[in-house]
């Protein structure tokens, strides 16, 4: 079994390791696999230094006794399984060459520029490695933000009329096109459970005319005449952009993170047996 390796930006918020932390918790508890963290920004280990301890001794050995997986929440302790997570049924241990999965729901510098030279720089010293997509774009991500919502509605006491999806934003072309599609799935989820409802995607980090900031699209939606207006976290763990989310004014509402829900478990994994399947052909014949 290839060792599998979550790619996460890092964050200097002790709860976003938390957070990357409880996922890692169910992964396990879903496949039977433990994964290693590594980090593309900020925190330590590093993506590069995972992979060159796997290069170089073909477990990482050391790496598992760094990694606090923590407690998570009793709701998650014993995940529904899915069609897709069948082929785990128990603990694996892992063995030769890396599958990493980014736990990105951009495609901006880290996707396409600095993690796929780290894979490159582990292929050339001689690790079997498989680099999957990562999470932009997938209805996994949509029910997630969904629930996520309406759980926040349940905590406000009453139903949102309309949406912000608020994502990190990506001065990179294309670098949004992630959270425009999350809005437009989450808007056909609303949409089938209470009519049209305005869902918008605007960003944390705004990058011109065409990505504009959540305070603006918050403004421009009261305009319109809306009041209750939620705002659907398109972040994966806590740091500065959900600090700022939850003290913008005019948000009636604010959604958890997405990282540790088990959607995104279950989409790691499938993941996972994508890679797998590129690393080891022969499995799929």
């Amino acid at each position: 079994m290839p060792q599998l390796v979550l790619a996460v930006h890092g964050s200097a918020d002790p709860e976003a390791a938390d957070t990357i932390a409880r996922l890692a918790a169910l992964i396990t508890g879903l496949g039977g696999i433990q994964p290693l963290i590594g980090h593309l920004d900020v925190q330590r280990p590093s993506l590069a230094d995972v992979l060159a301890r796997l290069s170089g001794d073909g477990r990482g050995r050391g790496l598992e006794q760094g990694l606090d997986l923590g407690p998570f929440e009793a709701p998650y302790a014993n995940p529904s399984p899915d069609p897709y997570a069948a082929p785990y049924a128990g603990p694996e241990r892992a063995g030769r060459g890396a599958v990493v999965v980014p736990l990105l729901l951009g495609d901006g510098y880290h996707r396409h520029i600095d993690l796929p030279a780290t894979v490159a720089a582990a292929r050339a010293d001689g690790l079997e490695c498989a680099l999957t997509a990562g999470l932009s774009g997938e209805v996994a991500v949509a029910f997630s933000l969904y629930e996520r919502l309406r759980a926040a509605e349940r905590r406000a006491g009453g139903k949102a009329d309309a949406i912000v999806l608020a994502s990190a934003g990506s001065g990179r072309p294309g670098g949004t096109d992630g959270a425009v599609r999350a809005a437009r799935q989450l808007r056909q989820l609303l949409g089938g459970e209470r009519g049209p409802v305005p869902v918008r995607a605007a960003y944390c980090s705004s990058t011109g005319p065409d990505a504009p900031a959540v305070p603006e699209m918050i403004e421009r939606l009261r305009v319109s005449g809306h009041r209750r207006i939620a705002l659907a976290t398109h972040l994966l763990a806590p740091g500065r952009f959900t600090r700022a989310l939850a003290g913008t004014d005019g948000a009636w509402a604010v959604s958890a993170p997405l990282a540790d829900h088990p959607r995104l478990a279950h989409l790691v994994l499938r993941r996972y047996t994508a890679g797998r399947l590129a690393l080891t052909p022969d499995l799929a014949a």
